[in-house]
């Protein structure tokens, strides 16, 4: 019998993949895909290493997922700290993922309810939403990430 794991669980998967993503010098944004109460991929933005602007944390779920399962996630839910941009939404939407949760809101390219709402739309496919999960765990890294290179770009706006 499969464990049930709950939303906490999951997002802290999550955010195991936003440390590497911060590790790593790029945009601390981490995702996991669960099926059938089991994470079938897991992945963090990559955009900088990849030099690809749609190398974000869920795409590379999706496309790890899809290389399992298909391209139809029906039956999936998507765990990512940050809110989908445009982009993530419409993969989320396009692979017909069940469920998509979030911990926090993205302010400036937020695209299930900052900036604007694609879920609200008569789509092919009508995604759950959940957010607000582990919040402040999920902003502390992203603050901490851009006060960091906040910091770096500033000292070295200063030597030259």
């Amino acid at each position: 019998m499969l464990e049930k794991h709950n939303d906490e669980y999951y997002m802290r998967e999550a955010l195991k993949e936003a440390v590497k993503a911060y590790n790593r010098g790029e945009v601390p944004i981490g995702c996991v895909i669960v099926k059938d109460n089991k994470i079938i991929s897991r992945a963090y933005n990559l955009k900088e290493k990849n030099n690809d602007c749609t190398a974000h944390a869920e795409i590379l779920a999706i496309r790890k997922a899809s290389k399992k399962l298909g391209w139809r996630l029906t039956d999936c839910d998507i765990y990512i700290t940050v809110e989908p941009c445009p982009m993530c939404i419409g993969a989320i939407i396009q692979c017909r993922i069940n469920r998509v949760a979030f911990g926090t809101f993205d302010p400036k390219a937020g695209a299930v309810g900052s900036v604007l709402d694609l879920t609200e739309y008569e789509l092919n496919h009508k995604v759950e939403v959940a957010s607000g999960i582990l919040k402040d765990e999920c902003e502390k890294i992203i603050k901490i990430f851009f006060k960091e290179l906040r910091k770096k770009t500033h000292r070295q706006e200063g030597e030259s």
